[in-house]
């Protein structure tokens, strides 16, 4: 069962059948009744059923040619054996740099539109998030950077680490993709859905296109933005 290597942007399906099977404590996709293997050479097993049919779903529903580029979640999962597992403390302290820097805590100077808008729908989680994570975070108008209180910094961290491999890899994905920390946790928890989650990160940029249209390329990015923000969703989801 050949594994497929960290830079290959396509490969000749070498498979007939996908599946998911029992593997110890975990449940293995299999490949005609084999089980891949990661770029580092972890079979890919999963803790639980739903996720690995999750990761089944997107082996099967490739056709000639695998492209691994369009399958986000065997990539995350990928990135869980290969990369966080091994490196637990500084994919936590990724989420708290985010907290650090988090999209919600900058209010735009104008138009007033947008200002209300941020105003009405970011407000309700940062206080969430003050309230049900004693993650406390400072807001400001503008673009200058504002220091976040360090015990924020810490918890942000915190909660992270608490977290196994394949929620946290889920975690840092997100918050990554949202540019939020406060985004990522309430995708995690179930606060937040994707459309939701995703349509507060692009407050912004939905402002304005609404003034001056949407271009091709844009709507391209979002697109692929958003299909991921829905495979995260399902992926906290198949955890749990």
């Amino acid at each position: 069962m050949p594994s497929l290597p960290d830079d290959f942007e396509r490969i000749r399906r070498f498979y007939k059948t996908v599946g998911v099977a029992p593997a110890g404590p975990g449940f293995a996709v299999t490949l005609d009744g084999r089980t891949p293997r990661s770029p580092g050479g972890h079979r890919l097993v999963l803790p639980t059923e739903a996720l690995a049919a999750l990761i089944a779903e997107e082996w099967a529903a490739q056709g000639e040619s695998i492209i691994l580029a369009e399958m986000s979640a065997t990539r995350l999962a990928y990135s869980a054996f290969d990369g966080v597992a091994a490196a637990r403390a500084d994919t936590a302290a990724s989420v708290a740099r985010y907290a650090g820097a988090d999209l919600l805590c900058y209010f735009a100077e104008g138009p007033r539109a947008l200002v209300e808008r941020q105003e009405a729908l970011w407000t309700p989680l940062l206080e969430w998030a003050e309230a049900e994570l004693q993650l406390p975070l400072v807001c400001v108008t503008g673009v200058m950077h504002a220091a976040q209180p360090p015990q924020s910094l810490a918890r942000a961290e915190a909660l992270a680490g608490a977290l196994d491999d394949f929620a946290l890899a889920g975690l840092a994905f997100a918050t990554a993709l949202f540019g939020s920390a406060v985004l990522g946790f309430a995708l995690q928890r179930g606060r937040l859905n994707a459309d939701q989650a995703f349509a507060l990160s692009r407050l912004d940029e939905t402002f304005q296109e609404e003034q001056w249209g949407l271009d091709a390329e844009a709507a391209a990015r979002a697109d692929a933005m958003a299909a991921d923000a829905v495979m995260l969703e399902r992926w906290f989801r198949a955890l749990s």
